[in-house]
Order: structure tokens, then C-alpha cells, then sequence
């Protein structure tokens, strides 16, 4: 098992003890928002004893389906909490991987998004300060299989969380974590939702 697939498999143990806590929470919250809905229909139903058993009807079933609503709102609520948490979190733990799984990390990345052209790789600072000494060594046998794909590692820093930009004379192709999990937002969220919550 690689050192990525471990820390998935933390995510996803940490991911699933925090959904739990968080959804028990909304649950109470809502099963007691309920209750409290139950009781005031009940007062509002002594109160207009006097109206036919049908108005006294549609006022309970109201009040609990207004409470219904409110608790699958905090449920949805609490879900996406929990899964914007981990996307976060999955973020940290990339950004906080050890230079040589951070930068064996860089190269698959590379393989996925390289053109089959020359090009320019720029990292943030912090990256450049870690970059490894063969690293560009790394990147020509990364690239190897790709026809006429070439990277140059640029001298000069981007603003950017980790990853890196690839650039093709005017075409830029961000890779860097923030894009890359803006891009996969909605995947992830359905996979973690499924994961989770089905």
C-alpha cells in the first residue's frame, strides 16, 4: 500500500468518526426541534379547542411537517460540513506529505497532465526551496512516453498552495492543488457523500 493510498484510508477513518459525531449532533438537534413542534402544536390545539377537529388537524400536521423540514435542512447542512471538512483536510495532508512522496506525487501528476510539447513547470516557492536535486532527471523520464513532451523547471515562483502550472507558450494549465480540487468538486462531494452517507 502506498503512502497516498494510507493517508486515503486515514481520511476516510477520520472522514467517517467525524460524519458520524456531526450527523448524531444534527439528529438530537432536530429530534428535539420536533418535540418542541409536537408540544406548541398541542398548547395551540388547547387553545382553539373550540374549532373543529379538522382546523386542529391541519395545524398539528403543519407544525410537524415544518419541523420535518427543518431537520432534513440541518442533515443536508451538517452533510455538507462534514464533506467540505474533508476536502480540506485531504488538502493538508497533500500539502503535508514528505518531499519525497510529495514530489513522487508531483511526477504522476505530471504524466496526467503534460503536454506532448515543451514546456515550462513552475512550482510556488516553498516547493522550489524543496525541489529535489534529479528532479528534472525525474521529469524527462516521466515524460519519456509522451512524444515531443518536455518540461523545463522555471526559476521563478508562482502563488499557488502546492502543485504546479504548466506553461505552453500562452496556455497556462493550472495543477495546482486549489484548482485541481475546484475542478473535482462536485465528483468529490458525490463519491464522499456516497461513501459516507449510503
Amino acid at each position: 500500500m502506498t503512502g497516498l493510498e494510507k493517508m486515503i484510508k486515514v481520511i476516510e477513518a477520520d472522514a467517517q468518526a467525524n460524519a458520524d459525531k456531526i450527523l448524531a449532533e444534527a439528529r438530537e438537534e432536530s429530534d428535539r426541534i420536533i418535540s418542541e413542534a409536537k408540544e406548541e402544536a398541542k398548547q395551540c390545539a388547547a387553545k382553539i379547542a373550540e374549532k373543529p377537529a379538522s382546523e386542529i388537524k391541519v395545524i398539528m400536521d403543519r407544525a410537524e411537517s415544518g419541523a420535518r423540514l427543518v431537520k432534513r435542512q440541518m442533515i443536508l447542512d451538517a452533510k455538507q460540513k462534514i464533506i467540505n471538512d474533508i476536502i480540506q483536510k485531504a488538502k493538508r495532508k497533500l500539502a503535508g506529505l514528505s518531499d519525497k512522496e510529495y514530489f513522487d506525487m508531483i511526477l504522476q501528476m505530471v504524466r496526467k497532465y503534460a503536454y506532448s510539447q515543451a514546456g515550462v513547470i513552475k512550482f510556488s516557492k516553498a516547493d522550489l526551496d524543496r525541489l529535489p536535486k534529479d528532479f528534472e532527471k525525474s521529469l524527462e523520464l516521466v515524460l519519456k512516453d509522451k512524444e515531443n513532451a518536455s518540461l523545463i523547471v522555471s526559476d521563478e515562483s508562482v502563488k499557488i498552495d502546492g502543485g504546479f502550472i504548466l506553461v505552453y507558450g500562452d496556455i497556462e494549465e493550472n495543477c495546482s492543488f486549489d484548482a485541481l480540487f475546484s475542478d473535482a468538486k462536485d465528483e468529490l462531494q458525490d463519491k464522499l457523500n456516497a461513501f459516507l452517507f449510503e
